[in-house]
Order: C-alpha cells, then structure tokens, then sequence
C-alpha cells in the first residue's frame, strides 16, 4: 500500500488548511485511517483517526473541535480539515493504514505510512 498526503503550506494563526491522503496497490476501505504529527524538535504524536467506514472518529484533545477527519472510500482518500490553526500545530502530518477497523491513537497498529506533509504556521 502506498499513501500518498498532500495538502500542506503556509497559513497564518487562525487559518485553514485541508489535507488529503490518496491510498493506491492495496486494500483501503476495510481498514482505520490515522492521521499523526512530527513538530520540530518533537515526538510523533497522534492527531486524529476514523473507523474503516467511517462512522466512528477519535482525536487528540489538543485538535479536538478544531480539526475534522473524513474519509472516502469510493476514491481511497482521507482528509484532515485543519481550522483555527496555531503555532503549536506546525509539523509534518503523516497519514497511516491501521491494521485494525477501529481508529486507535497507537502508532504501533498503523503497518503503512505516506510520506508526510508540511504545514507551517505563522504567528
């Protein structure tokens, strides 16, 4: 499976950014989608995941009401919906293929990984 994310850039405090996660060579909808962060100088920490159809989603409580996570599984994409960005939001985000249906903050249930994409915010 190869995940590919997208969607990253630069935004001002308080902006908005969409990001997108396209799976392609494997199976997608019977799985979680997860979505995790890398800030400078940081640990990887969870961020937000989805149930393999979507119907049950869990997040950080540091995104918690500010971010949304939503999958289609007609085109293998997940998307992360970040609003009322900070600086503290600034990292890398990388999408993950859980091993499971069920969304799980655990890194170590996620068995692929895209690429990752930068987003920057600025104060």
């Amino acid at each position: 499976v190869q995940l590919q994310a997208s969607g990253g850039g630069l935004v001002q405090t308080g902006g908005s950014l969409r990001l997108s996660c396209t799976a392609s060579g494997g199976s997608f909808g019977s799985y979680a989608m997860g979505w995790f962060r890398q800030g400078p100088g940081k640990e990887r920490e969870f961020v937000a995941a989805i149930s393999w159809a979507g119907g049950s989603t869990y997040y950080a409580d540091s995104v918690k009401g500010r971010f949304t996570i939503s999958r289609d599984n007609a085109k293998n994409t997940v998307a992360l919906q970040l609003n009322s960005l900070k600086p503290d939001d600034a990292a890398v985000y990388y999408c993950a293929r859980s091993r499971y249906g069920r969304p799980s903050a655990m890194s170590s249930e996620y068995d692929y990984w895209g690429q990752g994409t930068q987003v920057t915010v600025s104060s």
